[in-house]
């Protein structure tokens, strides 16, 4: 090979080899602006989540915006916003106030042991029953009115049971009962009553509001859950100084079992304290 051949060799490998890094060096640019663009994009994203996400974390949940809201009272009640829920004969001279949390495992035992008694009693004319109804099991502080974060069942099946004095205050017990029942009533830590299938399915349950269109709507469009709200700020601020459910007041005393202040949870227990009290 002559000199000249292998200068011009030389000079077209060097140029091949100019080209190609000049080509390596444009792509690695590219990659360079790809990769900022795309960090870029993803802090904006990240920003745009961040942002996203205090907006949704300031933003009032549902039972918040509903403190606010005009309270439709069901029918069958009485006093502001229809939180006196009293039921029973007229002739009845004595009312029992009964202060419930719909979540509350020791109101179903009761109400599974003593309910069928408590409601034959009304039926009869012993006494008036006034349903008073909390919703702390859902993390609302007592006596504060606040909402809380542990969950919504309580404060969901009080607006059900709204929709179900709606129709009747026969209804309202039965469903409530219902509610209350062993099959029904969920473990206290499981907040299965947030469900308006699962309240309408125990509806199903009850005669008066097995299919009934209006109470399954009034429960969908949760047209009581102002009301609830309302029922529940009345237990907050109870002049009866009740703190915790079941609780039984008449004529302004509580009614308990023993001296350690239990409340009656046995037929033969509820009868002796109720009738000492209709006596008083």
């Amino acid at each position: 090979m002559s000199k000249r051949n292998s200068q011009s060799a030389k000079t077209a490998a060097r140029e091949r080899l100019r080209e190609e890094r000049e080509r390596q060096a444009k792509r690695a640019k590219v990659r360079r602006q790809l990769v900022v663009a795309c960090s870029v994009v993803a802090v904006l994203a990240a920003a745009g989540g961040i942002g996203y996400a205090v907006v949704q974390a300031n933003k009032p949940s549902h039972w918040e915006a509903q403190k606010d809201d005009k309270v439709v009272a069901p029918a069958n009640t009485t006093g502001t916003d229809g939180t006196t829920v009293v039921i029973g004969k007229s002739s009845a001279e004595k009312t029992l106030k009964v202060f419930e949390d719909p979540r509350c495992p020791v109101c179903a035992q009761f109400e599974q042991t003593v309910g069928t008694t408590l409601k034959k009693d009304v039926d009869d004319g012993k006494f008036k029953v006034q349903f008073i109804g909390g919703t702390f099991l859902d993390g609302d502080s007592l006596g504060k009115g606040k909402v809380g974060s542990n969950g919504e069942g309580s404060k969901n099946a009080m607006s059900a049971m709204g929709a179900a004095l709606n129709v009747s205050p026969e209804a309202f017990l039965d469903y409530k009962a219902a509610l209350y029942s062993a099959k029904w009533h969920p473990e206290e830590t499981n907040d299965k009553f947030k469900s308006d299938d699962y309240l309408i399915e125990v509806a199903d349950t009850v005669s008066a509001l097995k299919g009934n269109t209006k109470f399954q709507n009034a429960v969908k469009n949760g047209t009581y859950d102002a009301w609830a709200l309302a029922m529940s700020k009345t237990f907050d601020t109870n002049k009866d100084g009740v703190t915790g459910t079941p609780s039984f007041v008449m004529d302004g005393k509580m009614l308990t079992a023993d001296s350690q202040g239990n409340p009656p949870m046995t037929v033969d227990d509820f009868n002796r304290v109720v009738d000492a009290a209709l006596k008083g």
